[in-house]
């Protein structure tokens, strides 16, 4: 695996290189202390991995991410960074990472992240990778239309979506036929689905019924 090392602090670089340098099948093949550099690099050296920092002078690793994977998609670049913020994960997978790890990593784990992407995989560190699974769960109780819903609602959408009227509705939950309309009125204003065809799809979506 030919690897360039981009850091804008040379004792990063010089660490980097003595510890890879020690696995038989990685070379390091260049280093860059900018984003410009490690473009230009890049294009004339076409390495197999790219151990990028994020905050550089003269072009970000962002920036440069974005170029050297445009220009040569083939070119597999891990973030190796300080940064922990899902805003920076979020623009450097954009730009074409397919790895992000922060320099608070191990050894073991700089070797995993090599060899995820090297396999055309994908790597989060450790603690990168808690942190969005924290934000996918925020968005998941944010845009969940579960909670638009009451679970006697849920219960008798499920119902209507089965097919059952009413009356058979009512019966089975034990509450008036006055009851379930309004419950089913109430549903629709909150969905905003005004027929039975859109219920059905939405409570085979939200897996209340099955096809």
């Amino acid at each position: 695996m030919k690897i360039m090392i981009v850091d804008d602090h040379q004792i990063i670089r010089d660490g980097l290189r003595s510890l890879l340098e020690k696995l038989p099948d990685i070379e390091i093949v260049a280093e860059a202390g900018d984003g410009i550099t490690a473009v230009q690099k890049a294009r004339e050296i076409s390495p197999d991995l790219v151990l990028m920092d994020i905050s550089m002078p003269n072009l970000n690793g962002i920036e440069a991410t974005l170029k050297i994977t445009s220009e040569n998609p083939g070119i597999k670049v891990i973030a190796l960074t300080m940064h922990s913020e899902k805003w920076y994960l979020d623009k450097m997978i954009k730009a074409g990472a397919c790895g992000y790890i922060t320099k608070s990593c191990d050894y073991k784990e700089l070797i995993q992240a090599l060899t995820s992407c090297q396999e055309n995989g994908f790597y989060l560190g450790r603690g990168i990778a808690g942190l969005v699974i924290k934000d996918y769960m925020a968005q998941l109780k944010n845009n969940n239309s579960e909670q638009l819903l009451t679970v006697r609602e849920r219960q008798i959408l499920q119902l209507i979506a089965e097919g059952k009227t009413t009356a058979e509705a009512a019966s089975l939950l034990k509450i008036s036929k006055k009851t379930v309309e309004a419950h089913r009125s109430q549903i629709m204003n909150k969905l905003g689905l005004y027929n039975l065809a859109d219920l059905v799809k939405y409570a085979v979506r939200e897996g209340l019924i099955s096809i």
